[in-house]
């Protein structure tokens, strides 16, 4: 069996593969075992043509249409037999000697499920990038922050958070992972489509058991916003609408009576401050994601019997405070938070 298989998860991105595919295809350990698979979700421009005349030792999957990353990824991969995944977004660059860490600290500990490198901007590359940095965390209300990335706020990296250790959810931007526990958990959540499903999945990864863990001496460079801009209202809608839908499935029972209480609060300033800066369309978007997460109800209610059911320890890494509180009274870096 493959031991390793670097799978990019592909929809018209062929701007970003012949940019930074060849430094994937470069970086892979001489008789490492590793594989690359690029799985095309239905793209419409040149991107399967140019995975086949330009990287020969490239493996093409091809889905027969845009399943969004949680479903093309869910199943790609079941096509995929391999020890460990690396799931790795398009506009990523790579260095040689990213992929042993990962691998190694797989092998020798049983107990992680997950582990991710430490991901730098590719445009300002002494700082952390948006999405990862040096691990990730959230807070009880269900906000996401990283080790070198506060809300919007990322620090410089001088080496401050090199050290191994466990977090509570790695970046799907490169996110390494036992293939046994993906699939014994149904992988991702394919109504997610995208976003926060890698933050879901680690969660349910750490309920039987698991441990997730950032590995800084692996070290990639992510270019951010491949698909998506940052203030799209379609990623508004998705990160409010399946972090919610994440919170019912997997917190506590103490934890959810909190968030249902403060969240809602929090969530109508957010929409009212979208609406002062102009922007109808991203307050319209939050509005979009209750919508949706009451519409999910039911389907919700059976998702956390299965998740809730089989649970057998809560995380340790989920922060015991407001990461928006602490920011508004200037705590901005990932030290001076914890």
């Amino acid at each position: 069996m493959l031991k390793t298989a670097v799978v990019i998860l592909n929809w018209n991105g062929e701007r970003h593969l012949k940019q930074f595919l060849p430094s994937v295809v470069d970086s892979l350990p001489c008789g490492g075992n590793v594989e690359v698979v690029v799985a095309d979700n239905g793209s419409t421009d040149g991107s399967v043509e140019l995975i086949r005349s330009s990287f020969p030792t490239v493996k093409l999957l091809l889905l027969d249409r845009n399943y969004g990353y949680a479903q093309g990824y869910n199943i790609a991969l079941e096509q995929i037999q391999a020890k460990y995944y690396i799931l790795l977004n398009s506009d990523v660059e790579t260095l040689k000697g990213w992929i042993e860490p990962l691998v190694e600290e797989l092998d020798h500990s049983p107990r992680v499920a997950a582990v991710a490198p430490k991901i730098l901007s590719y445009v300002e590359r002494d700082k952390f990038e948006y999405a990862g940095a040096s691990g990730g965390f959230i807070d009880y209300l269900g906000y996401p922050f990283c080790r070198g990335r506060i809300l919007k706020t990322t620090e410089v990296d001088s080496g401050q958070y090199d050290s191994s250790r466990n977090v509570f959810w790695a970046s799907g931007a490169a996110l390494c992972c036992r293939a046994e526990v993906f699939h014994q958990l149904g992988g991702f959540d394919a109504d997610f489509f995208a976003h926060m499903e890698e933050i879901d999945l680690c969660w349910r990864m750490q309920l039987v058991g698991h441990d997730v863990m950032v590995v800084p001496r692996s070290c990639v460079y992510h270019l951010g916003g491949g698909t998506l801009a940052t203030d799209s209202p379609n990623k508004v809608f998705l990160n409010h609408r399946n972090n919610l839908a994440m919170l019912y499935k997997c917190a506590p029972t103490s934890q959810r009576v909190v968030v249902a209480v403060v969240r809602p609060i929090l969530d109508v300033l957010a929409a009212l401050s979208y609406l002062l800066k102009g922007r109808a369309d991203n307050c319209w978007a939050v509005a979009r994601a209750y919508a949706d997460f009451i519409r999910w109800h039911a389907r919700l209610s059976e998702k956390r019997k299965t998740v809730r059911g089989g649970a057998t320890i809560e995380s340790k890494h989920i922060f015991r405070g407001s990461i928006v509180l602490k920011y508004m009274f200037g705590h901005k870096s990932f030290d001076d938070l914890m």
